[in-house]
């Protein structure tokens, strides 16, 4: 008995395995045979009309543009850092709050106006209005104090410039 005596009883099941191994092996082909072809007209528009000479100019071309990016990218990062280092000097915090300054005066008519930049350095403007008259003060704060004593008003203006995001947020949680 031979090999082939074994293999009849199955070879009709043999026979289908190969074909469809030979199917699958057939769109393999022509997958890759898709993307060969897709890369082919890639390197083709590539290289169209270019030799060595001229492909290594254009290599160097892209180079130095890239190189060219690089130092505009290092030269506006340096601007950032100038620009970052001059707004800490700038004012960024406000604090106002609006009172009665007098018994009998209706309308808040008077505020407290507290601006601070980043090193809670700056001034606070107090404007006490009445029916005749309108007095304004303007107190210097120096890291988040002031050597003159200040108003309940003044306190609360100064804090909340100090802590202007707490307020934002605290003022953001009661909008409908």
């Amino acid at each position: 008995m031979g090999i082939f005596d074994y293999i009849e009883p199955y070879s009709t099941y043999f026979i289908l395995a190969l074909v469809v191994i030979q199917i699958v092996q057939t769109f393999f082909l022509i997958h890759v045979n898709m993307k060969y072809n897709r890369l082919k007209r890639t390197y083709s528009s590539f290289m169209k009309g270019k030799d060595g000479k001229t492909l290594e100019e254009r290599v160097m071309e892209i180079f130095g543009k890239i190189e060219e990016a690089r130092k505009e990218s290092d030269n506006i990062r340096e601007e950032i850092r100038n620009i970052e280092k001059k707004i800490k000097k700038h004012y960024q915090k406000v604090g106002i709050v609006r009172y009665n300054a007098f018994e009998g005066m209706e309308g808040n008519l008077s505020f407290a106006l507290t601006v601070l930049d980043e090193n809670d350095n700056g001034w606070l403007f107090d404007s006490m209005n009445t029916e005749r008259e309108n007095h304004n003060f303007i107190k210097e704060i120096i890291k988040g104090e002031s050597y003159i004593e200040l108003t309940d008003e003044e306190k609360e203006s100064l804090e909340r410039a100090i802590f202007q995001e707490v307020y934002d947020i605290r003022y953001m949680d009661n909008l409908p």
